[in-house]
């Protein structure tokens, strides 16, 4: 009788061993996103520094350049596994430097300066900053929000809100002087900045659009368009993405409401619902039970 032949317990040669030590490659990969957060940290203060030599069109480059990078860091480390909890306060850290501190003092040194009160509105938008990323913060730690809740972000994220409130300074730099520069207007739409940093309005979070395939092609024409905007009116692009980013939040506002009406809809894809709401109504009111929706459990 023949006795059967064990398996061998020698590990093959490409087989990871407990207790190796991570290939110096991957570890300099792993650091990438933080490289990348370092340097959107670097972006965001020397637009200041711009600012102090009078050149508020630098500074405003500056201050989008950080914001780029700031969209990119999270991304490349859950693509890259990377992510890590120093990278996380790395990443808040450099947030309220970037697009608190650093937008704070470019308004004080370009448009509020000769205001008595420049520098008190320059500290309450700094501080609107910091209080909404300890905000965010504490949201990530807390497993009790339903699922649809990670698609909206709760208030203008950082970046956003620090591009809205150099919105006037845009304009400054592309038009000159002119009402939009005016001590009243600047104060004013920095503390309407502020508000909605700091209020707990939904916005949509990037991740949670999504393109059809058949409007693929006209997202890559709008790409073009705005490539060479960039390129030749930069100012002018940067306000009329800020015009229709404050245009989406009444719908994001809508959105939010529409899902946390409908606990069915909380656990399936931000596409399928899209293709649910677009669907027309019966009797004013849509069936769950004829979509084929239950509500979680």
């Amino acid at each position: 009788m023949k006795t059967p032949k064990m398996k061998s317990a020698v590990k093959k040669p490409g087989a990871a061993q407990p207790g190796a030590k991570m290939p110096k490659r991957t570890q300099a990969v792993r650091l990438l996103p933080s490289v990348i957060t370092i340097l959107a940290l670097c972006a965001g203060l020397s637009a200041v520094k711009f600012a102090l030599d009078g050149q508020p069109g630098t500074s405003l480059a500056m201050i989008g350049a950080a914001a780029v990078l700031d969209s990119l860091d999270g991304r490349i480390a859950r693509l890259l596994d990377a992510t890590s909890k120093i990278g996380a306060e790395l990443d808040s850290l450099a947030d309220s430097i970037s697009f608190g501190v650093a937008p704070a003092l470019v308004l004080y040194v370009t448009l509020l300066d000769g205001t008595s009160i420049g520098w008190i509105i320059a500290l309450i938008y700094a501080v609107s900053i910091v209080l909404r990323l300890a905000r965010f913060n504490t949201l990530l730690d807390d497993d009790d929000v339903p699922a649809y809740a990670r698609e909206y972000f709760v208030g203008v994220p950082a970046p956003a809100g620090a591009l809205i409130a150099l919105t006037p300074l845009a304009a400054t730099a592309q038009w000159g002087d002119g009402w939009w520069s005016s001590h009243f207007v600047v104060i004013v739409w920095t503390l309407f900045s502020a508000a909605l940093i700091v209020s707990r309005i939904p916005t949509l979070a990037m991740k949670s659009v999504s393109v059809p395939p058949h409007m693929a092609a006209g997202l890559l024409v709008l790409v073009t368009l705005a490539a060479a905007a960039l390129i030749t009116y930069p100012y002018i692009l940067l306000i009329v993405l800020i015009a229709i980013y404050l245009v989406h939040i009444p719908f994001a506002v809508h959105s939010k409401r529409w899902v946390a009406a409908r606990p069915e809809t909380w656990d399936i894809k931000p596409s399928e619902r899209r293709a649910i709401r677009r669907q027309p109504n019966v009797g004013g009111r849509r069936s769950a039970a004829r979509l084929g929706l239950r509500r979680p459990r």
